[in-house]
């Protein structure tokens, strides 16, 4: 009977990933601040301004803003804080690390002679980490709704019993392989509830028993969960651009990225009720995500005068080639006529998930700067961004369908808007910024709007100049620990703060 796989459990299985597969790409579809500090200091309002190596990828016609060749190298410290509240209890975590965000050169050919309308030519070359996936969270509180049970529970119901057992001389390492290969994620999930006591079947005499309870008794139960991520999103720009007649600029960005993403979960409930069968529950997933991915930007810059530039460009969207794995265990502690046992269900197998393919959004955006001569600008950059058209594919797999159906119900799109000033006082810049970017989701509360602040100075030496920025962005959100049964969420404040410093030179 384990060969024959149950249409009911399929169905179910479906459904019951889309809300983490959301989740998983929103991560690699939203925006972060990276680049250089003067880019950063000024919240990335730099697309009508150019003239910088982070600029060319809001507009890849600011390379030709450049008038000499230069390159820039970033180095960042980042640092996110999250504050938690679950059923009453706030927790604190927060995650420190540092990072090479940026390093490019610009080589810039100008044309002197007046024999060409186009005056100059620029190619640049440059690499951000354009995502941190660093990541701490921690939620613990007393649940009086849920416990992990019902997420195995769940994925257990509509699952024949004889699937679960072991055969003679077959080890749980088996078992489990042998239901990722056949049966699928979610008849793992059923195994591993089963063989570790926290769920057993109506019927155990029964091998064709589809329905299961709980050994967790009633009551509250104490809840700790813990997520650590590391990662990035690397991308590598190649960007041409041209000037024409002094006045309109020209540019494009061929983008390779490149993704490493690893999360660990781990969640440790124990059960106040003193005649609970199961005492305590530790579960812990491990993840990792790799893959690259391809895009390119379109964009162009108009001076109207020396004092007015309107800017204009396209990000496409990035099409993704990703790879998943997954590791699991579970352990528990049961009381059994008097007897504390533990149990270990840490299957030695790495789950290795088909590839799978994920187009983000693209964007458009509008930019205009206020240059007032070597004393300093104001710049204004507003995006637009649809993340219900983020997609998985291939779209003709019943699992992605489900998911991209879940993403244009859940998801919509957004407005950025992007501020920046500097005041230049001879070799010695200041510099200010704001950002405010919508919630992607429908509800506004999954994640929500982000508002964030910068400021940063700049001294430039002649050859060489050195930039120092601080931003910081804060958003709240609802962070649910699980996809299914264990869906509570905690209500999360979540604040970024990064330190930039680049070194210039001309060359």
């Amino acid at each position: 009977m384990k060969r024959i796989i149950t249409i009911i459990f399929a169905v179910f299985s479906l459904s019951a990933m889309n809300a983490q597969e959301i989740t998983d790409a929103l991560r690699f579809s939203m925006d972060k601040l990276t680049g250089t500090a003067r880019f950063r200091a000024m919240s990335g309002a730099f697309g009508a301004v150019g003239g910088d190596l982070s600029a060319i990828n809001v507009n890849p016609a600011g390379s030709a803003i450049f008038s000499a060749s230069q390159g820039t190298v970033s180095l960042a410290n980042y640092n996110v804080d999250n504050d938690a509240n679950f059923f009453g209890t706030s927790t604190n975590e927060s995650e420190n690390t540092f990072d090479l965000n940026q390093l490019g050169t610009v080589f810039v050919f100008n044309e002197n002679s007046g024999r060409s309308d186009w005056t100059r030519l620029a190619f640049a070359i440059n690499y951000e980490n354009a995502s941190n996936f660093d990541d701490n969270i921690f939620i613990a509180g007393t649940n009086t709704n849920n416990s992990i049970d019902n997420y195995f529970l769940n994925f257990a119901e509509g699952v024949p019993l004889d699937l679960l057992t072991l055969r003679d001389g077959e080890s749980i390492n088996d078992l489990y392989r042998f239901l990722g290969e056949n049966e699928g994620f979610g008849a793992q999930q059923a195994l591993l509830g089963f063989q570790s006591f926290v769920i057993d079947p109506l019927n155990p005499d029964d091998p064709n028993n589809t329905s299961y309870f709980s050994n967790v008794g009633n009551g509250p139960v104490d809840q700790e969960y813990s997520f650590v991520s590391n990662g990035y999103n690397g991308k590598f720009t190649l960007n041409f651009a041209a000037e024409y007649q002094k006045k309109l600029y020209f540019g494009v960005n061929l983008n390779v990225h490149s993704i490493d993403y690893t999360q660990s979960s781990f969640l440790f409930e124990t059960a106040q009720n003193p005649d609970s069968f199961i005492n305590a529950i530790a579960f812990q997933n491990t993840l990792r995500t790799d893959g690259e991915g391809f895009s390119f930007n379109l964009g162009t810059i108009y001076k109207a005068n020396d004092f007015v530039r309107l800017g204009v460009s396209y990000e496409s969207p990035t099409w993704y080639d990703l790879r998943d794995r997954l590791v699991q265990s579970v352990r528990t502690l049961r009381t059994e006529n008097d007897v504390q046992i533990t149990e270990n269900v840490s299957p030695n197998v790495v789950n290795f998930f088909p590839d799978y393919r994920l187009k983000t959004p693209g964007k458009l955006t509008g930019s205009l700067a206020l240059i007032f001569g070597n004393q300093g600008l104001i710049s204004f950059d507003y995006s637009y961004k649809d993340y219900s058209e983020t997609e998985f594919r291939p779209k003709n797999d019943a699992f992605f369908s489900a998911q991209n159906r879940a993403i244009d119900d859940l998801l919509t799109d957004t407005s950025e808007f992007r501020l920046g000033g500097e005041y230049r006082i001879e070799n010695l810049s200041l510099r200010a910024g704001y950002r405010y970017e919508d919630s992607p989701y429908k509800d506004g509360k999954t994640l929500g709007e982000l508002n964030a602040y910068s400021l940063g100075a700049g001294y430039n030496f002649g050859l060489f100049r050195i930039d120092l920025a601080f931003d910081q962005s804060s958003r709240d959100a609802k962070r649910q620990l699980f996809s299914t049964g264990l869906t509570d969420a905690a209500n999360m404040d979540i604040t970024n703060t990064n330190v930039i410093l680049s070194l210039g030179m001309n060359f």
